[in-house]
């Protein structure tokens, strides 16, 4: 009987200097249902058809490290209607950190920045957060 994959070996490849992430969330593709009747019908309800496709926004979440000003540099590319956009690959990770599946994402850009919680009292790492919008997700099991 196979085995569920554990969710805490990742990588994604997002044009940037640095893979690793402490977290990627909105890995989601939703349809929206088109609720339809004909004056005619002789049923009482609506039928419902498949709609347009959505997704969900991508956030990328990672540590503060020295020096290293990514997130903040893509976001600032942001000109007028122009911002630069990516492809970004998300591969979730075997123990031989081979992937066993892949998410495509297709002209993803950032749409928010989220700098760290800064508590004087906290015992935990400064993180740093960046919202990504995009027109396409695909998933490729391995």
């Amino acid at each position: 009987m196979p085995q569920p994959v554990s969710r805490y070996h990742f990588t994604a490849d997002w044009g940037g200097s640095r893979m690793g992430f402490a977290e990627i969330s909105g890995l989601n593709i939703e349809i929206e249902p088109v609720l339809f009747r004909e004056g005619a019908s002789p049923e009482d309800q609506m039928r419902k058809l498949p709609g347009l496709r959505s997704y969900s926004n991508i956030v990328l979440k990672r540590s503060i490290l020295k020096g290293d000003n990514d997130f903040f540099d893509w976001i600032n590319t942001k000109q007028m209607n122009q911002i630069q956009r990516r492809d970004i690959v998300i591969s979730l990770l075997n123990e031989n950190h081979e992937p066993l599946v892949v998410w495509r994402v297709k002209n993803a850009f950032p749409v928010k920045y989220t700098g760290p919680v800064l508590a004087a009292g906290a015992n935990s790492v400064a993180m740093e957060s960046l919202e990504l919008t995009h027109e396409g997700l695909t998933v490729v099991k391995i």
